[in-house]
């Protein structure tokens, strides 16, 4: 039997324009707890909605701690917030998984559309690119979210891109509980 390689923390990034970005991060999540890792999920852009992820993470405690700090969907949908407040709750985001990612007290970091709040322009890439210079040589950092800007792909680890072939809504059927949120 081979010898086991030593831990080092990977920068993982899910993207592209298909399903199942948070999906895969909440799955590598769960993988981890069944090793009694410890886990830090922060979303940077989904809001005030109801998931179904928010009721099963909280299973997943005192292994997983889960933060939704971003002030909901950006001048999509239901959104009447001036682009400043998300801009500023999206930083104030950043400044927190900063903190948590330094802390020594996680395995996994994981960055729940970070890569949108980087595309609408809420954060800076450079920011982003700051957390993985700063990333603990042994912690997890993981960042999802569609359209990962170039750099950020080139410093990552392991690049994952989702990509759309069929989706049901094509066909009029609608988002369903407990499948897509």
């Amino acid at each position: 039997m081979s010898e086991q390689a030593k831990p080092v923390g990977l920068t993982i990034v899910y993207t592209g324009d298909g399903k199942g970005k948070t999906t895969a991060a909440l799955g590598m999540c769960l993988r981890a707890v069944g090793y009694g890792y410890r886990v830090c999920i922060i979303q940077f852009v989904k809001g005030s909605w109801k998931y179904g992820e928010i009721d099963g993470i909280k299973r997943l405690e005192p292994e997983v701690e889960f933060y939704r700090m971003g002030k909901g969907f950006v001048g999509i949908i239901d959104d009447q917030l001036p682009f400043e407040e998300h801009q500023k709750a999206a930083m104030e985001t950043l400044v927190f998984a900063k903190e948590k990612l330094a802390s020594g007290k996680y395995d996994i970091v994981i960055l729940d559309e970070i890569n949108v709040a980087v595309q609408l322009g809420l954060i800076e890439v450079e920011k982003v690119l700051e957390l993985i210079r700063i990333k603990p040589e042994k912690v997890h950092l993981v960042m999802t979210g569609r359209g990962a800007d170039s750099e950020v792909i080139e410093k990552a680890d392991l690049v994952t891109e989702m990509r759309e072939i069929k989706h049901p809504y094509q066909k009029g059927i609608l988002a369903q509980k407990g499948v897509d949120f």
